[in-house]
């Protein structure tokens, strides 16, 4: 499925954004150098292309597909499972930025905070792209007709054409390479 390529290609711009995080974190832990206006670019990265277009597709789409067509694998729990840790992941970056609000207004002890949420955030979302890449996609794939393979193929299609009109993949892949420049 073209779908599930270009969703597994997103999942590696998220992890190169998981690997910024990790190393700004330890930055603020050490108090080693960053910039803490970097954190709200990262926010802005988490929730417009990693939530927003990416999360987006596999929520309004894939998984909203697979449990109308899964019967077996809607009753696990697994999907629901998938919709949860998306949720948790929105918790850890609404916790983050309050955190970043507090150190701004010079409470020092929330940098743990914003390390606890960016490395919780990090860990999990590492984990969750896991398992889609390895069990959610891969059982799509095999059991899903084509048919409805298909209609998840053109749907995603028609929000990629939109982020790519918009700008979205070249303004979020041009901060992340420059993050990773910044925080390598």
């Amino acid at each position: 499925m073209e779908s599930i390529k270009i969703m597994v290609a997103e999942h590696e711009n998220v992890r190169r954004m998981l690997k910024v995080i990790r190393n700004i974190s330890y930055r603020v832990l050490t108090n080693g150098q960053y910039d803490i206006d970097d954190f709200p670019r990262i926010i802005d990265f988490v929730r417009t292309y990693t939530d927003k277009l990416h999360h987006g597709k596999e929520e309004d789409i894939f998984f909203a597909t697979m449990e109308k067509e899964l019967e077996k694998l809607a009753k696990s729990g697994a999907i629901k499972g998938m919709y949860i840790e998306h949720d948790s992941g929105r918790l850890y970056m609404a916790n983050l930025e309050k955190g970043l609000a507090a150190f701004r207004e010079g409470k020092d002890e929330a940098r743990l905070d914003i390390i606890a949420n960016a490395i919780c955030y990090a860990d999990l979302l590492d984990r969750h792209i896991e398992k889609e890449n390895t069990a959610m996609y891969s059982f799509a794939e095999r059991m899903l007709p084509d048919e409805i393979k298909s209609y998840i193929d053109e749907e995603s299609r028609k929000v990629d054409i939109e982020a790519t009109a918009k700008g979205t993949q070249e303004k979020y892949e041009k901060l992340l390479a420059e993050l990773e420049d910044k925080y390598s």
